[in-house]
């Protein structure tokens, strides 16, 4: 269904008028809502400035593609478990718009990008910490993150990805090797010890807030939580889609989680065990990636994410390097999808 963005967001205007006027906290004579991001979903946000010379950030989540009742239950929880997530000021579930605190608008990305080691591993030291933090919040009545659910996230790698943007066609062979990569994936994931996933936690969900490194990031996009795998937002963090860590750091940083994991938990999995559920779970999260990467540019009209392809790819090449049970999807990457890769990159 096609949306008129131009009305919404005069709706939307509308609507934050209406609901800042009411609280006797006026918008700013002559500040309009300004975008402040968008994503890969339907949602939009803006930023507003008001009266007082604070900002709000007021949310378009377009019914019914987008549902901000997950959203508004789960900052919820996040805020009782002590994380910096954004306050729901006010919310019209009908309609599809929110009100919340504006955490600002610089991205750990954004760091990444200056490039200041110091400051880097302080703050993904306490990224991780906010994992740790996050999987003491009960997962009961989230969605589980099942079978059907990995399975139908690895799906998008053949169905947009291998289909449709590199126009792969498989053979028999090749459906099989897949198949049981898809399978090697969901059993690695489903004995893993379960727990609150946020399931987007990367560079680009993480706010910078304020200067201190010893800050807490701001954490958003969690609508989409799910009780599943412990390591499955370490390895969204780490193996960003959006930047490559060098391996040693990115080691350290596993086990250093995995020590705390043990603690917290009670139990002791060898540092082999966590490395492969770890290694596993990035594949079936890359394989989805690259699906989702290919859908925002063909269907959605992103081609900005066809450049964060490549690196999504390497992290699939490169976990297959290291563990024989993937040798020969590895060479299948090789053979078959680095060259058309490296075709549609030089169109």
């Amino acid at each position: 269904m096609a949306l008129d963005k131009s009305k919404r967001l005069q709706a939307l205007t509308d609507w934050a008028r209406g609901i800042t006027r009411a609280q006797g906290i006026d918008i700013a004579p002559g500040s309009s809502l300004a975008s402040a991001s968008d994503d890969a979903s339907f949602r939009r946000y803006f930023r507003a400035t008001l009266v007082d010379g604070t900002t709000r950030i007021f949310v378009d989540a377009p019914p019914p593609m987008e549902d901000s009742r997950p959203f508004v239950r789960i900052a919820k929880m996040l805020l009782v478990a002590g994380l910096d997530v954004p306050v729901v000021f006010e919310v019209d579930y009908e309609n599809g718009f929110m009100m919340l605190t504006d955490l600002g608008n610089e991205l750990y990305f954004h760091r990444l990008a200056a490039g200041d080691g110091a400051e880097i591993e302080a703050r993904y030291r306490q990224a991780i910490r906010a994992i740790n933090v996050m999987q003491s919040v009960p997962a009961e009545g989230l969605p589980r993150y099942d079978e059907t659910l990995l399975r139908t996230e690895m799906s998008l790698f053949t169905d947009w990805f291998l289909a449709k943007q590199v126009a792969i066609s498989l053979d028999n062979a090749e459906r099989q090797l897949i198949e049981d990569v898809f399978a090697l994936m969901v059993r690695s994931a489903l004995e893993q010890p379960v727990a609150f996933v946020h399931r987007d936690y990367h560079c680009r969900n993480l706010m910078v807030l304020g200067d201190s490194e010893t800050a807490g990031p701001g954490i958003i996009d969690f609508q989409d939580a799910v009780a599943g795998p412990v390591t499955y937002d370490l390895v969204s963090l780490l193996k960003d889609c959006y930047h490559r860590f060098p391996a040693r750091q990115r080691d350290a940083w596993l086990e250093a989680f995995r020590e705390t994991w043990c603690e917290n938990a009670g139990e002791s999995v060898d540092p082999v065990t966590f490395r492969r559920w770890f290694d596993f779970m990035g594949f079936q999260r890359h394989l989805k990636c690259a699906g989702i990467f290919s859908r925002l540019n063909l269907r959605d009209g992103k081609p900005r994410y066809l450049g964060d392809i490549p690196l999504v790819v390497d992290y699939l090449v490169e976990v297959a390097s290291d563990y024989p049970e993937l040798a020969a999807f590895g060479t299948f990457l090789g053979e078959r999808v680095l060259p058309a890769l490296g075709a549609l990159a030089s169109r």
